[in-house]
């Protein structure tokens, strides 16, 4: 668990009916869980649902039809449970089990971060692939993940992150050549980040910015009071045009 220098970044999001402003935390959650190998008819529909209706291009992320996976593998609450074990310790309870879950796949993922659609929310990613050469990347605070299945990190949505190749410095397309296998499947649940129990464990603080938020209808990621984007190649933080 490390701390970065987030504290210039802050986060607008919704509350209910109203923009409200906080921290962006730097501490990223990771561990690794025991969950089990998805059977060979599962892999095989998922290489297909990712060729014939996905595409999936370098850097594209996508999400995948999680009751046909539910249905056609029969440890999958193995899975879930594996990641509730695993998260109650951090102090989330049982926060998993009430939050929204999603299956996705990516063929890498350009840096980007996710405060502009989900800035209520941290994120609990549960990886379901096999090593492939592919790390996660949060470059403001060094942390760079490999992957592998059964590899779990929870992290503040508005924290710029990238699937990368392991040891590349940067995302970059040419790295994902067409007719190699470097898809990943992925669990993923909403964690709000209101709750106390989020909140306590990324090391939140609200309200930080509250006359900025009642002037705005959307939500948005300021750097140094402006707001700010994230650089597809690198994860730097650059002006909002």
């Amino acid at each position: 668990m490390t701390h970065a220098a987030s504290d210039r970044l802050t986060s607008y999001f919704w509350s209910g009916d109203t923009i409200r402003s906080r921290s962006v935390s730097g501490i990223v959650l990771t561990g690794r869980v025991d969950v089990p190998a998805p059977p060979a008819r599962l892999l095989a529909d998922w290489e297909r649902e990712i060729r014939t209706r996905l595409f999936l291009e370098p850097g594209d992320v996508e999400q995948m039809p999680l009751a046909r996976t539910r249905a056609r593998w029969p440890e999958f609450n193995l899975c879930l449970q594996a990641a509730r074990d695993w998260t109650r310790p951090l102090g989330l309870h049982d926060e998993l089990a009430s939050s929204d879950i999603a299956l996705m796949a990516c063929r890498g993922a350009r840096y980007h971060h996710d405060g502009e659609q989900y800035g209520g929310s941290a994120f609990c990613n549960l990886f379901l692939s096999e090593d492939k050469g592919l790390d996660v990347h949060f470059p403001a605070t060094g942390h760079r993940i490999p992957l592998t299945r059964g590899t779990a990190m929870v992290f503040d949505t508005c924290q710029p992150h990238a699937v990368i190749a392991r040891g590349g410095s940067g995302f970059h397309e040419a790295d994902f050549a067409s007719g190699q296998d470097l898809t990943q499947l992925f669990l993923t649940w909403e964690l709000p980040i209101e709750a106390a129990c989020v909140a306590e464990a990324l090391g939140i603080a609200f309200d930080v910015e509250p006359e900025a938020a009642r002037q705005l209808d959307e939500e948005q990621v300021w750097l140094d009071g402006a707001r700010a984007v994230v650089r597809a190649d690198s994860g730097l933080w650059e002006p909002a045009a």
